[in-house]
């Protein structure tokens, strides 16, 4: 029985691992080294408790451990880099923008860029417009009045 009960842990470790190979983050291996943990447990003849006390506890601390130290080195992307630094320029409508048909093309800086209208409103070709935001690959814009 305990040679069955090693094989089990060793197959679910493998899906684990397998499982972190194919997804996105840095979930899944913890588990299987902590089902790896749970097999060799079985294989020195420890009981069913103590190999699933192993896999609970191994996880666990490595999930946590992990993840502080995945934060402490991947820190909050700064204002400005990335499409983020479009957010506040103000550019001129080259297509008009009108949510409800799906159009909407203006320029920043050397850029064209799709758009759609903050307030919902329709935006006609020439019109000044400022970034409010982005969502996804389209830019979200408003109109505004240039100062003399």
């Amino acid at each position: 029985m305990i040679f069955k009960i090693w094989w089990i842990w060793m197959i679910i470790a493998a899906f684990f691992v397998l499982g972190e190979i194919f997804t996105a983050g840095f979930f899944l291996l913890w588990f299987g080294i902590g089902a790896a943990v749970a097999g060799l447990l079985a294989i020195f003849g420890l009981s069913f408790g103590w190999q699933l006390g192993a896999f609970v506890v191994v996880s666990g601390v490595l999930f946590v451990v992990s993840r502080r130290f995945a934060e402490r080195f991947s820190k909050k992307q700064p204002a400005g880099i990335g499409a983020d630094r479009f957010i506040g320029l103000k550019g001129i409508v080259l297509e008009e923008i009108d949510n409800d048909k799906n159009t909407g093309r203006v320029r920043l800086k050397k850029e064209e860029w799709r758009a759609d209208s903050e307030t919902g409103e329709v935006i006609p070709v020439g019109k000044k417009i400022k970034v409010t935001r982005m969502d996804g690959t389209h830019i979200v814009v408003k109109t505004f009045k240039e100062d003399n």
